[in-house]
């Protein structure tokens, strides 16, 4: 089944913005495919101002967030993958959803072949044996 965080993402984003409230975005930034500026990254977590006057071109897709924004003056490219938001939520008053922390998911193997398939990456070397248990 798709994820509902996406859905919920763009609901609660336009409730908060309809409320004439900032709508702010925690979001893990050791999740991979995270862009944010690191400098501006603390305990592995950024805050997001996601307002419609402090971002440009933003996109709340099923697969993730995307926007223009500025930090400290600088203009940066923002993505953010869904699993990796892990609040939203209205700076004025606090009111918004906290998210359930999504698994990582699994690295590539180091030939580049795509995931380890479960069960494999733990075999040990050698001919395997059986032991009668009674």
């Amino acid at each position: 089944m798709t994820s509902s965080r996406p859905y919920l993402i763009r609901a609660l984003y336009e409730w908060i913005v309809d409320s004439e409230c900032t709508p702010h975005m925690l979001v893990n930034a050791e999740y991979p495919g995270v862009q944010v500026p690191p400098g501006f990254v603390s305990d592995g977590q950024i805050v997001l101002n996601v307002a419609p006057g402090a971002v440009r071109n933003l996109q709340l897709g099923n697969d993730a967030v995307s926007f223009d924004g500025r930090f400290g003056g600088v203009p940066h490219n923002l993505h953010v993958p869904c699993a990796a938001v892990m609040a939203i939520y209205a700076r004025e008053n606090g009111q918004g959803m906290v998210f359930e922390i999504e698994p990582t998911p699994p690295e590539d193997t180091p030939d580049g072949d795509g995931p380890v398939p479960e069960g494999e990456g733990n075999r040990p070397a050698g001919r395997p044996s059986l032991k009668v248990v009674k």
